[in-house]
């Protein structure tokens, strides 16, 4: 069953209008929230009147930040910086978590900033009580990026961190790095701003919450990635015990980091509801999701590589400067990128200065990679630049470069245990027919157009928070249950870990039932993210299956009479050799085993990622003709769902290298509120992709899988990043910050045609 492109069986249900998102849940005598939010990026909040508002038809409750700290309601807990790679402030002072107030008290940093929540009998009269809130703002000087927020002068988020700094954390080895610089024939550069981009998930965020008073229990239902980190926020803000709050995730319309985190609109129902005593729901519009959600990336990069004159990297160092937003949200995203900056290649000596600064923006999360496809963008953008300078063409020097001999512990201490890195640039480069470009390169000419080819290899690290359990049951009606706090936003869980158990109980599919989302069944987990499930919930499901099996044999042997040693377990079934009787698996419940796990599983699925690019030179606009992936995600449970998650990471990579970005104007203001302003790739701007497998199981984990969730965003951007820059020629420009435009690319044209004897 392992290995099979199996069906997605979830899909039935999904594409027939017969799922349950969180919005699609209502109860009898529920009300509907809204939220009267901050139109200015900074401001002293001077006041907020209810009034006019209370007066409204249907309106239940208007609430404030005094009513919800008169509950003795706490702030929401800031959290996200990962212990195996911890970040730390290089003069010793402590990093401040400032406190996540879900409606602002005294202060607004950031534009659509809850003031006032208020609740009615229906959403249109919510929306029309938020609107006649009236709050009183004293606007203040805001800084919505890195440079505006760290520059001097520039107004404090917070008291407490001076210049707007939160973290400046080193990593590395300074005299190794200096020596290698000085010996280096050729130094490289770039400075590049790895551009913020929005999830976008097909769902919006939404939430119902309900209060039973004879139980004392609250229970909240909202999508998300994993229902276990919402509870333990939830009972943090209330002060509560876990078995008083219950949270219910259903089917959940797409993730990618940004729905792990308990929002505060989350936090304000579930308050809501246990201060009304009635149910009470919200689900956000788009413009709400484009203010609202947590965004990725936005990473100031400055890097350099040295080389000798044989093309051989002997060194690397740069500057990362992360946009947090206006809150510390989650550090993992400029934490993890700097330990794999040197990619799959052996550079020896290495060192990274990591800075993140407040800004008045909406707070950056763990989005898709975290951190990893910016390293991966720097690095390949550096190697192309670097073949350019050489005169080494850009595959050999990768080639000379990359990786040999594994185990390898690179310059930041990270262990690569497996894989086989030019095989995978080996096979995608013949998949990509790159030795044939040439020929395509002078047809498109021929046709008025530019072609070009680009590719990046890459490395993730696969750790996340490993907190996880899982709970196998054979019940005595022949189905076996099992409890895992993994989460689906859409990768097929449904069919990929029931599929797991199939194969190590050797049992029918159909016979697996998978509990997921609901912390009055799911005790501990952590959720979906860091590419973890089947690497971590794989481990744990080998575990509590060769359990059972181990359990079940025993019974066996008392039904058969026979001893245990001498069985034989094959197709589900225990059997004595030499005779014509055997007892299934499933007859022999209940049986029942729980493995749980709080170290980490480290892996690092890896590969390389080809893409061809073609330019309307008249307008600058780029078009992705051929896009080829190669991937090691260790062992593969289906291949189908490896494949779409491959696509689908490809498809959010070229996204941002070629359209996406979450703008603000210098006022704080988000130029990109709507689809109308923030564009994502439709079907009709990717090809077909190629997609293959260099898959090498690791040793990390008992199951042997890497991951297959993140790989495809990871090298995208920079694949096609150097294949714009390729089919731009060596006299266009040598890089091109993202999003490429089709303006950014016309300019670049028309400076070229500038240059005498050029066009």
């Amino acid at each position: 069953m392992i290995g099979r492109s199996v069906r997605r069986v979830e899909d039935f249900r999904l594409l027939t209008g017969r799922g349950r998102f969180s919005d699609d849940r209502a109860l009898p005598d529920q009300l509907h929230a809204a939220f009267a939010r901050s139109p200015h990026a900074h401001a002293r909040l001077e006041g907020v009147e209810t009034g006019e508002a209370q007066r409204l038809p249907g309106v239940a409750a208007v609430l404030t930040a005094e009513d919800y700290a008169g509950d003795g309601m706490r702030p929401m807990p800031a959290q996200g910086n990962p212990k195996d790679v911890e970040l730390v402030n290089r003069d010793g002072r402590p990093i401040v978590y400032p406190p996540l107030a879900p409606l602002a008290e005294d202060r607004i940093r950031r534009v659509g900033e809850a003031v006032a929540m208020v609740v009615a009998r229906t959403a249109a009269e919510a929306l029309a009580g938020a609107e006649a809130v009236e709050a009183r703002y004293a606007p203040l000087s805001a800084a919505p990026d890195v440079r505006s927020a760290a520059a001097a002068g520039a107004a404090p988020l917070w008291d407490a961190v001076p210049g707007n700094l939160c973290v400046d954390d080193y990593k590395g080895d300074a005299e190794a790095v200096e020596a290698a610089f000085a010996r280096a024939v050729h130094v490289v550069r770039i400075e590049t701003a790895n551009n913020r981009v929005n999830g976008v998930p097909m769902e919006p965020r939404a939430a119902l919450a309900a209060w039973d008073a004879a139980a004392g229990k609250l229970t909240l239902w909202a999508g998300g990635q994993g229902v276990n980190r919402f509870h333990r926020e939830l009972c943090h803000v209330f002060g509560w015990p876990g078995e008083r709050i219950r949270v219910v995730s259903e089917d959940v319309g797409g993730g990618y980091g940004t729905r792990n985190s308990l929002y505060p609109e989350f936090t304000l129902v579930a308050w809501a509801t246990w201060r009304l005593g009635r149910p009470v729901r919200w689900t956000a519009t788009r413009s709400e999701a484009f203010l609202g959600d947590y965004d990725g990336r936005d990473l100031v990069t400055e890097a350099e590589l040295a080389l000798d004159g044989d093309g051989r990297f002997l060194a690397m160092r740069s500057t990362n400067t992360g946009n947090l937003g206006s809150h510390a949200v989650t550090f993992v995203p400029i934490a993890r990128g700097p330990t794999v900056m040197t990619g799959l290649y052996d550079i020896p000596a290495a060192e990274t200065v990591t800075k993140g600064v407040f800004t008045n923006s909406v707070p950056v999360t763990a989005y898709r990679g975290a951190g990893r496809p910016e390293a991966t963008f720097v690095l390949e953008r550096l190697i192309d630049k670097a073949a350019r300078k050489t005169g080494i063409d850009r595959v050999a020097l990768r080639e000379r470069n990359l990786v040999r001999d594994l185990p390898y512990r690179n310059a930041l201490g990270v262990v690569y245990d497996s894989g086989d890195f030019r095989r995978s640039q080996e096979l995608a480069l013949r998949l990509s027919d790159w030795e044939g470009f040439e020929a395509r390169r002078r047809e498109a000419a021929g046709q008025s157009r530019l072609r070009g080819i680009g590719l990046a290899n890459y490395v993730e690290t696969s750790t996340g928070w490993p907190v996880e359990r899982a709970e196998m049951t054979v019940a005595e009606d022949g189905v076996v249950e099992v409890v895992i706090g993994t989460q689906s936003s859409g990768q097929g869980h449904e069919t990929a870990l029931p599929q797991i158990v199939s194969y190590l109980l050797d049992i029918p599919l159909e016979r697996v039932r998978l509990v997921t989302g609901d912390t009055d069944r799911v005790e501990k987990g952590s959720g979906s993210h860091s590419t973890r499930t089947m690497r971590v919930g794989g481990h744990l499901l080998r575990q509590t299956a060769d359990t059972i099996v181990a359990a079940a044999r025993v019974r066996a042997a008392e039904r058969l009479d026979a001893p245990e040693e001498g069985l034989v377990f094959e197709d589900g079934r225990f059997g004595a050799p030499g005779r014509n009787e055997s007892v299934g698996l499933l007859e022999l419940g209940p049986l029942r085993a729980v493995a749980e796990i709080e170290t980490p599983l480290p892996a690092y699925p890896n590969g390389c990622h080809v893409a061809e690019v073609e330019i309307d030179p008249e307008t600058g606009t780029v078009r992705v003709v051929r896009y080829t992936a190669v991937d090691d995600a260790g062992l593969i449970i289906n291949p189908l769902l490896v494949d779409g998650q491959v696509h689908g990471g490809v498809a959010q990579g070229v996204g941002q290298a070629l359209m996406e970005c979450a703008a603000y104007d210098a006022a704080g203001q988000r130029i990109a509120g709507s689809f109308m302003d923030y564009a994502v790739p439709r079907a009709d701007d990717l090809p077909f992709f190629e997609v293959a497998h260099n898959a090498i199981a690791t040793g990390t984990n008992l199951l042997g899988a890497k991951g297959g969730g993140e790989g495809g965003t990871t090298p995208a951007p920079a694949a096609v990043a150097n294949a714009v820059v390729d089919a731009l020629g060596a006299d266009g420009p040598d890089h091109i910050d993202m999003p490429i435009t089709p303006e950014k690319v016309w300019r670049a044209l028309r400076a070229m045609r500038r240059r005498p004897g050029l066009w």
